[in-house]
């Protein structure tokens, strides 16, 4: 058997994810409840949205996987994160620039 205890750093506490969890749950419950009630104006909602989103994420970083930028392993996790954010940007625009590219044409006939 192995002991676990030096990989004890590496995994959150019952109070960080707790804490991550709540975090997580006001981040969605804002823009939700902005969009339910229609109490901002349409842009004012969607800057909300985008800038509560980006937090969202930072929390999901650091509370659910743990990732610090700071030390020498947070280094390479920084850079593995950056390569795979390329990754899905590349993916998800360029199937748009596709879908959009494919409507564009159908739509001349």
């Amino acid at each position: 058997m192995s002991d676990h205890s030096s990989d004890a750093h590496s995994h959150g506490s019952v109070k960080s994810y707790i804490t991550g969890f709540i975090l997580s749950v006001i981040l969605t419950g804002i823009p939700f409840w902005m969009v339910m009630t229609g109490t901002f104006d349409k842009l004012t909602t969607i800057v909300v949205i985008v800038i509560l989103a980006v937090v969202q994420i930072v929390v999901h970083l650091k509370y659910f996987l743990h990732l610090n930028f700071g030390s020498e392993q947070g280094k390479l996790d920084a850079y593995s994160f950056m390569f795979a954010a390329l990754i899905i940007v590349m993916v998800v625009g360029l199937s748009i620039w596709i879908i959009y590219a494919s409507n564009a044409m159908m739509m001349h006939n």
